[in-house]
């Protein structure tokens, strides 16, 4: 199992148990994830931190000074 951050602008998009599909970007030295459709999004990673599974539980919301964080689960990772 693999948790991964994501930063949401709003409240509310999201609750804990929310089952996420997430798509993956490309940049030219990294990737990035969104969860569907643009509620949230992650930092960016390498290729060797890529994202497997496609399909993931919001785990937990915390509200922080810069935003709200969103962690999710992915089975698989």
């Amino acid at each position: 199992m693999r948790e991964m951050e994501f930063k949401m602008e709003r409240p509310g998009l999201l609750k804990e148990g929310d089952a996420v599909t997430v798509s993956e970007g490309v940049l030219p030295t990294s990737y990035y994830y969104t969860i569907d459709p643009s509620l949230a999004m992650s930092g960016n990673f390498e290729f060797r931190e890529r994202l497997k599974s496609r399909e993931g539980t919001v785990k937990n919301i915390e509200e922080r000074p810069g935003g709200y964080y969103v962690t999710a689960q992915f089975p698989g990772d």
